[in-house]
């Protein structure tokens, strides 16, 4: 009896431990697989950043793309004027390829005819007082696949599947949360903008308060202020 009892404690602890191996090597994989989507987020090649264009005036930024490669480029304004911009995408030959007039935001993807230097310009010239703040994202080729994932043509296990599933989480949001600063952007431009217009005109309006209080109390001290004899003779007179 008790040697039943000693083999089926010893069964128990074994299965408890495979259990825990199996575990542990679980949580290990989808681990990695998130570290090598990060790293492969990482190499995607392109740009993607905000900057300062002042009134009157045109910046323009430069990426190098080779040929049938595919190019993906967006722009969105975030704060500044009308929120309008001029934007125009010329390929090395100067020749454009796209182009927009008093644009808030628009997305164009296309494929590279010639390799070489292409030009995203951003132009506001129509506008003489207020600077823009424009973001930009140009990305260029073809993400690349997860090492050891996408590699082979056979059907695909749940661990790959898995890690196909959080490469994409993780790039949907990367996006939204650059859509989410985008916009917190621009709500806190024209908080501030609001805030300083409500300042202006509270300021104005005590300024105006103070003045007639003041202009009241003048008038009334006349009324009720008694003159001296020579100042009623020389009213009379």
């Amino acid at each position: 009896m008790r040697s039943n009892c000693h083999r089926t404690t010893t069964n128990a602890t074994a299965k408890t431990t495979t259990s825990r191996q199996k575990s542990t090597k679980l949580c290990m994989l989808t681990l990695v697989a998130g570290i090598a989507a990060l790293m492969q987020m990482q190499c995607v090649s392109g740009v993607e950043f905000t900057f300062d264009l002042a009134d009157n005036a045109e910046d323009c930024f430069y990426e190098e793309i080779k040929r049938n490669t595919s190019a993906y480029f967006e722009f969105q304004v975030s704060a500044g004027g009308q929120l309008d911009v001029d934007v125009t995408l010329k390929d090395p030959q100067g020749k454009i390829i796209y182009e927009q007039k008093r644009s808030t935001f628009d997305s164009y993807q296309f494929v590279a005819e010639t390799s070489g230097v292409y030009t995203a310009c951003f132009g506001n010239q129509f506008s003489a007082f207020s600077h823009k703040i424009v973001y930009v994202d140009f990305q260029v080729g073809e993400e690349p696949a997860l090492p050891g994932v996408d590699e082979h043509a056979t059907v695909l296990t749940q661990m790959e599947t898995s890690s196909q599933a959080i490469h994409k989480s993780l790039n949907d949001i990367l996006d939204a949360q650059t859509h989410h600063r985008l916009r917190e952007a621009q709500g806190r431009k024209r908080a501030d903008e609001l805030n300083h217009r409500v300042m202006i005109w509270s300021t104005l309006e005590t300024a105006s308060m103070v003045l007639i209080g003041v202009a009241l109390i003048i008038i009334l001290r006349n009324f009720f202020t008694d003159r001296k004899p020579s100042q009623v003779h020389y009213g009379r007179l």
